[in-house]
């Protein structure tokens, strides 16, 4: 019961990256003017995180 609770709640813990760590990944090598108008330098973002600003992002309307 006890390795359960730990393996759910080390899968629920997402690894956080900086800015300059996002920047330089090979996934968001595309995206990266995206990423410097989403995200600030200061703060640390999960994966999912920058896929859902991302993608919030793209489907803004345009003004």
């Amino acid at each position: 019961m006890a390795v359960k609770k730990k393996a759910a709640l080390a899968e629920k813990k997402e690894e956080v990256f900086t800015f300059e760590q996002l920047l330089a990944a090979e996934r968001f090598r595309n995206r990266r003017d995206v990423l410097r108008a989403v995200l600030s330098d200061r703060k640390k973002y999960s994966i999912s995180d920058v896929e859902k600003k991302i993608e919030g992002f793209m489907k803004g309307k345009v003004k």
